[in-house]
């Protein structure tokens, strides 16, 4: 049955987040949008986000508007007009779904593309403006422990904090799920994920148009679209390798290395590459990890990559996380006691997030099929569009029915 939100009675609470990347910033902002006491817990020594494209769907955009964030993300972000799935050599058009307009007419809200760096800037920004000391850095969590009366986060300096709830939005590694869950078992996908970024002026007019552009061959695929109102292109390359590497978005390699992984991909491909930039190449291991079924003690829960580590097959992993921080916010609100709300909040999350990372793992096999016939069959037999639409970015975080 839905429970009945009845936040004008609910009380109030210390909440501890341990990790001030895009979902614990997030989280943070909700949280006290309710009236919640947050401190948040970093342990890099400064606010900063790596990496590059980030893209944001209806069903993040909702809860996020609420924080009165849209603007602020439209004004550096770009809304592409459709995504795009191709054959990697000829660039032939396999299958189309339209974004933009049709995006928001469907569900409410745009589809956004942006540079990670600022989006975490944004929520930054927001959560600060809530309470400006909210963010401790150089705060490397080692564990906690739980009583009756609260919860205590340790870190490596010796120091502790103590509120009445712990939210773990601590990434892959995790410091809070593995005390809560144990080791979650990563396994190597066979892919390593290259990234790079290239400015516009560098490109050929008119060179790519204003969509998600997926270019689909044997053993990989490579995803391409525009960031800071058109000013970037984004390009993140998966190839199927054995040479395995760290999880670190910060880990370079070789421009040679990326140039000979795409030999013989299109030509807009080989344009890409041959304008980036030779000594900022990046590429890291991509790991897969199975669903987990619990997240949750009598006073301290998961979040985002702690909770459900998503390959980037789907482009929801941070979306998720946005959902997560909204949907606790409302559990929170709908019971009184601790240990109920984190349940309530679990139960109604881990079913769709279990089936955003395992979707997410299928479209590997989708975008790496080793003959053009088999992905004309495959294609033939679904339509992305439709799919997503249905069930993907049609969730609202902020409405849907708690059970």
């Amino acid at each position: 049955m839905p429970r009945l939100e009845k936040k004008k009675t609910m009380a109030k609470h210390k909440i501890l987040i341990a990790g001030a990347g895009l979902g614990g910033l997030a989280a943070a902002s909700f949280l006290m949008k309710e009236g919640h006491d947050v401190e948040v817990y970093e342990q890099a020594p400064k606010l900063e986000e790596v990496g590059a494209g980030i893209q944001i769907s209806a069903n993040a955009m909702h809860a996020l508007r609420s924080l009165g964030l849209e603007e602020a993300i439209t004004k550096v972000g770009v809304r592409p007009e459709a995504y795009e799935f191709r054959l990697h050599d000829t660039g032939e058009l396999i299958q189309r779904f339209a974004l933009s307009a049709e995006h928001e007419r469907l569900h409410g809200a745009p589809y956004t593309q942006l540079h990670r760096a600022d989006f975490h800037g944004i929520l930054a920004d927001r959560a600060r403006a809530f309470k400006p000391d909210v963010v401790q850095l150089n705060k490397r969590a080692t564990g906690f422990t739980e009583t009756a009366d609260g919860v205590t986060l340790n870190f490596a300096d010796g120091s502790s904090a103590k509120g009445d709830i712990l939210l773990g939005a601590d990434g892959l590694k995790s410091v809070v799920r593995k005390q809560i869950v144990g080791e979650v078992p990563a396994t190597y996908t066979g892919d390593a994920a290259w990234r790079i970024i290239v400015p516009v002026e560098r490109l050929p007019k008119d060179f790519l148009p204003q969509v998600m552009s997926v270019f689909m061959g044997p053993g990989g695929h490579i995803v391409c679209y525009y960031l800071r109102g058109g000013a970037l292109l984004n390009f993140v390359g998966i190839v199927e390798t054995d040479e395995v590497s760290d999880e670190s978005w910060t880990l370079k390699m070789p421009w040679e290395q990326l140039k000979a992984d795409y030999a013989g991909w299109h030509p807009a491909i080989q344009t890409i590459i041959d304008k980036a930039d030779k000594d900022k190449c990046y590429r890291w291991s991509l790991h897969n990890r199975l669903p987990i079924k619990n997240w949750s003690t009598e006073r301290t829960t998961l979040l985002g990559d702690s909770a459900h580590a998503t390959l980037p097959y789907l482009a929801q992993g941070a979306v998720m996380a946005i959902e997560d921080g909204a949907v606790l916010a409302r559990a929170l609100n709908m019971e009184s006691d601790i240990a109920a709300a984190l349940q309530l909040y679990q139960r109604n999350r881990i079913e769709r997030t279990s089936r955003i990372v395992l979707q997410s793992s299928d479209n590997r096999r989708l975008f790496h099929l080793h003959s053009e016939a088999a992905i004309r069959a495959e294609f033939a037999k679904r339509d992305e569009g439709k799919d997503r639409n249905k069930w993907l970015y049609s969730y609202n975080p902020l409405t849907v029915e708690l059970t």
